[in-house]
């Protein structure tokens, strides 16, 4: 399997606004803390927007829209990342992409 890789993704998510998601750790702590039990989210998925893996981004669509943006996970983040802003901007960027809105 290959994966095509856009190192603009980054940037083009984070048009609409700051995405900061580089700031993550990978600790997990957001995925423990989810109230919906979304396991994708939100480290995963940043991870796949930084190295530019859109195709893994766009599979993710369903669980990007699931998510509530109660900040739950924003809250409990040991690193401070704007997690429910990148949220917004993944979902901005989807309905771009996906939607062609």
């Amino acid at each position: 399997m290959s994966t095509l890789v856009d190192p603009g993704l980054a940037a083009a998510v984070g048009t609409h606004e700051e995405f900061d998601a580089a700031a993550c750790m990978n600790c997990g702590v957001c995925t423990a803390v989810c109230p919906m039990g979304i396991e994708v989210l939100p480290r995963r998925l940043f991870r796949y927007v930084l190295l530019g893996m859109e195709e893994q981004v766009l599979q993710e669509t369903e669980s990007v829209y699931s998510c509530l943006l109660c900040k739950m996970c924003e809250v409990n983040c040991p690193a401070g990342v704007h997690i429910a802003e990148n949220v917004r901007s993944l979902r901005h960027h989807l309905n771009r992409k996906v939607f062609g809105l």
